[in-house]
């Protein structure tokens, strides 16, 4: 397997869909990286050789944040949100929908598991209308 950014990206793929595999490297910055460093998209991990590996790397290092950098980015952002007190911050802290979802349904999978609430339902007596 290829080591890139300290991730082992899959051999038997292509050069397209296993740097993918890299947090913080989607299918347009793929499509790039392999463009500007005159690789072969369609080439399988295992056919590259030392060179064009290393040729990837740099690029990846000079011009992406990738990986645990990017994660404490990202981190970082939530928390300045959270310390200003914005609504954005709020719901993070809340654990609900940021950007503007409906809540009354739906956001299962934000909120978590069903948790019913006493006293919700047909009172004990009472007739169906």
């Amino acid at each position: 397997m290829a080591r890139i950014s300290g991730v082992d990206i899959p051999r038997e793929k292509q050069v397209l869909y296993s740097l993918q595999y890299i947090h913080g490297i989607g299918p347009s910055g793929s499509k790039k990286i392999l463009a500007d460093v005159k690789v072969d998209p369609t080439k399988k991990v295992k056919d590259l050789t030392d060179e064009e590996v290393s040729r990837i790397r740099e690029k990846i290092d000079k011009e992406f944040t990738v990986e645990g950098e990017l994660r404490r980015e990202v981190t970082m952002n939530i928390k300045r949100l959270i310390e200003i007190g914005s609504r954005r911050g709020t719901r993070h802290k809340r654990n609900l929908p940021a950007r503007g979802q409906r809540t009354r349904t739906n956001a299962r999978t934000k909120r978590g598991a069903k948790r019913t609430v006493a006293g919700r339902g047909q009172k004990r007596g009472a007739t169906k209308k």
